[in-house]
């Protein structure tokens, strides 16, 4: 008996979450100064550090420990906390949600992702499993825009760590 064969979608949405991740850590390479990462101005309500580690936790949890059984803890408070955690440990989290998604999705099948998917928030209720992971990717995507930009007008404003 052979194993069956992957989703094309759930390899599909497996490369565009891992493509996404490492952009954020290209964003995150980009500040010349580390602590720049953190920074907020103005408007800007969520820095670069922020938003990297939300979108690694999102992914490690909802991926990697829900579908995946993995024994991530997720503590999504922190995650917004804004608490100063070093580029190096952002960017390996990062690279491990990476690892995760190519772990996990590639291997779903059509029936899997047809599925409920098995953990959601409330306001999510009954999505399938497809569903929520187009919904995790474009949220991901939507983070890294608002990181390059975050960069982009911090360096505009002026301030000489960007």
């Amino acid at each position: 008996m052979t194993a069956p064969l992957g989703s094309p979608a759930a390899e599909a949405i497996a490369d565009i979450l891992a493509r996404e991740l490492g952009r954020m850590a290209d964003q995150l390479r980009a500040y010349q100064d580390e602590e720049a990462i953190w920074a907020l101005d103005g408007t800007i309500r969520n820095s670069a550090g922020t938003l990297a580690a939300h979108g690694a936790g999102n992914i490690l949890h909802f991926v990697g420990a829900v579908l995946g059984g993995t024994e991530y803890e997720r503590n999504r408070e922190a995650e917004f906390s804004g608490e100063w955690i070093p580029r190096t440990e952002l960017i390996r989290h990062l690279d491990e949600a990476s690892r995760v998604v190519h772990a996990v999705l590639p291997g779903m099948t059509e029936d899997e992702l047809e599925a409920p998917f098995p953990e959601l928030p409330d306001r999510y209720a009954g999505a399938s499993t497809y569903w929520f992971l187009t919904h995790l990717t474009s949220h991901l995507s939507w983070h890294l825009g608002q990181m390059d930009y975050n960069r982009r007008i911090l360096a505009e404003r002026g301030t000489p760590e960007v």
